[in-house]
């Protein structure tokens, strides 16, 4: 029998989902989430241990290496997948329940940013009929005849962050499955609300057992789900220190791996952009989710001679930012996830002043909010691109003003990081924009805003990350190239689906 806590719409949070059931877990240990904008519990989820994790590696081992899943057309994984879709976008009203409360995002945007979900498992649906997963391919010797297949690459460890789970659950898992992976998910212990969902959706479209397990844990058990050697490939967002570790265990052992990581994303000001079109544009930016995104554009270089104008335009903007209870529908500003979190974002905004950088709005608690995890929108202007409040990434609505010499300075200030996630253009003139974009060290440039597009592709330059996310890049790293050389063409070959 199971119950349903109150006011988390998720029915099994006392187990995992293991091998197609929900299973009890060995320890009795659990993990409080926490409503980040009352500091109230919110529900409790079991705590996963090393012997959970090793269970739910057996079971997509074992699925893997023994049940039906791989060897299922792509075409019929995919109607797995529309039925996943359908099945998540029928529980949205659940996740603007439980997203604002984990980590912070206004209830108000969440039904619409949600639509990527289903998006993203039905584009890797309409893939099966478009994606090449067995091809001809001339032999060097001109005898014979050559094929490229697609393999699945097996087991994935899809560890997920707290700050968008849903979403990045789904583009990890979504080409993970249409390849014929099995996969084990480790959902944060922040957020595992998520993950839950998603073993529940599973569950009811039938999905073969083993395929899809889902269990919570914290760094040490997560840990083991990488140095396991039955799983193949780790596919991780979060820190770049810990994709430094992931990366570190993997390839010592050989195993594949994907990683998007941290970012400190610019945004240079062309000398023929409206200030205060920018500074609209760029607020909302930070205010997404409280600027707990990987792809906030965090550091904004424009000519010296508007430095103090651009600073002031969001100084601004951010004073008329309305901060408080995400479900609050004329809020535009909820809490950050976690008190930690809180705290790294204060301490930063102590670290910009000691450096010399200039306090222009926020860096406090609203004067009218007492409880909740909540910071104001913060600018600083006059910021050293050099400073450790340029460079090092704070995941939160905190702002940076660097003053350019000319267009050609500000690419290389621009560049000058050791990350390269994100970037944009300000300007109206599309020559432009393209121009400075070739030049830039980052995953994506988008132009006059945030344009971020895990249906094209997302991914980093340098320690942003390794591997790419969404469109056909992100289902590349879920399979392996094998070459077959055959006497002759065999009948069975462009037959639909490789039958």
């Amino acid at each position: 029998m199971t119950t349903k806590p109150p006011g988390a719409p998720i029915a099994h949070t006392g187990k995992f989902y293991i091998d197609g059931d929900w299973v009890e877990p060995s320890t009795t240990r659990t993990i409080d989430v926490v409503e980040a904008a009352t500091e109230e519990l919110y529900y409790s989820v079991a705590e996963a241990v090393e012997t959970d994790v090793s269970r739910a590696i057996a079971a997509a081992r074992r699925a893997f290496d023994e049940g039906p899943w791989p060897q299922m057309s792509p075409g019929e994984r995919a109607e797995y997948l529309r039925a996943i879709a359908q099945g998540l976008a029928d529980r949205s009203s659940d996740l603007v329940q439980i997203w604002p409360r984990e980590t912070g995002i206004i209830a108000s945007i969440v039904p619409a940013v949600l639509e990527e979900v289903p998006a993203a498992f039905n584009y890797y649906a309409d893939l099966a009929d478009r994606y090449p997963f067995e091809q001809e391919a001339p032999t060097s010797s001109g005898q014979g005849f050559g094929m490229i297949v697609g393999e699945p690459v097996g087991v994935v460890g899809a560890i997920v962050p707290w700050n968008t789970p849903m979403h990045l659950a789904a583009w990890k898992l979504a080409p993970a499955l249409l390849a014929g992976c099995t996969v084990v998910v480790k959902a944060s212990p922040e957020a595992p609300g998520a993950a839950y969902i998603i073993a529940e959706v599973v569950e009811k479209v039938g999905l073969p057992a083993g395929v899809v397990n889902v269990l919570t844990a914290d760094r040490e058990a997560s840990e083991a789900l990488v140095t396991d050697h039955r799983v193949d490939k780790i596919t991780f967002t979060g820190s770049t220190g810990v994709g430094k570790r992931i990366a570190g265990i993997m390839a010592e052992r050989i195993g594949r791996y994907t990683l998007e990581l941290g970012g400190k994303s610019a945004a240079i000001i062309l000398d023929d952009m409206d200030v205060s079109e920018a500074a609209a544009s760029l607020t909302g930016g930070a205010c997404f989710v409280s600027g707990q995104i990987c792809a906030s554009l965090t550091r904004i270089v424009v000519p010296r001679r508007r430095h103090d104008e651009m600073v002031e335009a969001l100084a601004d903007h951010f004073s008329k930012v309305k901060v408080g209870n995400p479900f609050d529908p004329s809020v535009q500003m909820g809490p950050l996830a976690s008190q930690r979190q809180r705290e790294r974002v204060l301490s930063y905004v102590q670290l910009g002043q000691d450096e010399g950088a200039k306090l222009a709005f926020g860096g406090n608690r609203p004067a009218d909010l007492d409880r909740g995890w909540f910071v104001e929108p913060t600018v600083f202007g006059n910021v050293d691109n050099s400073s450790r409040l340029a460079q090092e990434e704070i995941f939160g609505p905190v702002t940076s003003v660097i003053a350019a010499a000319d267009e050609e300075d500000a690419i290389r200030l621009a560049n000058d990081s050791v990350f390269g996630l994100n970037a944009s253009v300000f300007t109206h003139d599309s020559d432009r924009a393209r121009e400075v974009a070739r030049r830039l060290h980052a995953g994506t440039v988008g132009q006059n805003g945030n344009r971020a597009d895990f249906g094209i592709g997302f991914g980093g330059f340098k320690q942003s990350g390794v591997g790419r996310e969404g469109g056909v890049a992100g289902l590349l790293p879920y399979l392996e190239n094998k070459t077959v050389v055959l006497d002759e063409r065999p009948r069975s070959i462009g037959k639909k689906e490789g039958k």
